[in-house]
């Protein structure tokens, strides 16, 4: 709401996003991500703005009330449900899971973005992710159960170092009451979810939600049939994962040889 007020403005003063930039110090592309959205006003862009573009405090206004969020807008329903879930379910395919994630870790996974990000940015998911794992160790503990490949636990994001402080992470997670790491043997000859990553609810209010991102894009699951299928089929791959006994062990074995 923002972003289309600024426009609105700008429009109305006949002035081109370059040229607004250009008076309040600020570049083409930051203006056209404020007035798409992407980002918040930062700093003095909000008052410097309003001042030029003759807003009379409208956009001033505007910013006290912004509501700034590191989440797509389309997921920060899912991420509150998540944050009172009864349990979470979550299985990977790439990468160690958001949950599990150390701030080295995570930072690594946000610098391989493309198109690259910010410095301020980075920072901002980082924290975002990191504050979700608030999760874990809420009381009541929710069910947790994580199901992810073999290659998660090798490919070096952020350097040997970063992945050695991620794997004991793991289990010193593993050993919450509440939470049950598994690795899926990378020499199965079947598998109950080649489609890819996702991730499992059940909320607060006994509802069953699905979560499911892809490059193609990202979308949630609640109602059946599909959504009794993939809890069905997260079943299956825990079955077909090693033990969490297994994979601990195996997480320590893959620690040392770093």
């Amino acid at each position: 709401m923002f972003g289309a007020l600024l426009r609105f403005y700008r429009e109305k003063a006949e002035l081109t996003q370059e040229a607004l930039g250009r008076r309040i110090g600020f570049s083409k592309s930051q203006v056209a991500m404020v007035e798409r959205g992407d980002r918040p006003p930062k700093g003095t862009f909000a008052p410097l703005a309003d001042d030029t573009l003759a807003a009379g405090g409208a956009l001033l206004a505007a910013a006290e009330h912004l509501h700034v969020s590191r989440m797509p807008s389309w997921f920060e329903e899912f991420a509150e449900e998540e944050a009172r879930a009864l349990a979470l379910y979550s299985y990977e395919n790439h990468l160690i899971p958001g949950q599990l994630q150390t701030d080295g870790y995570a930072r690594a996974v946000f610098n391989c973005h493309c198109p690259p990000l910010d410095d301020e940015e980075i920072e901002a998911r980082v924290a975002t992710r990191l504050a979700r794992q608030e999760l874990l160790h809420r009381k009541p503990a929710p069910i947790t159960s994580f199901v992810l490949e073999e290659i998660a636990l090798t490919r070096p994001l952020g350097g040997p170092q970063v992945l050695r402080e991620q794997l004991h992470h793991m289990l010193d997670i593993a050993q919450l009451r509440n939470v049950e790491i598994q690795v899926m043997p990378p020499d199965r000859q079947t598998h109950a979810s080649l489609s890819g990553p996702m991730v499992l609810l059940e909320t607060a209010e006994h509802r069953q939600l699905v979560y499911i991102e892809g490059a193609g894009g990202s979308f949630f699951v609640s109602e059946q049939p599909d959504l009794g299928n993939l809890f069905a089929r997260y079943g299956i791959l825990r079955a077909q994962a090693r033990t969490p006994e297994e994979s601990m062990k195996l997480i320590e074995q893959v620690a040392e040889d770093l």
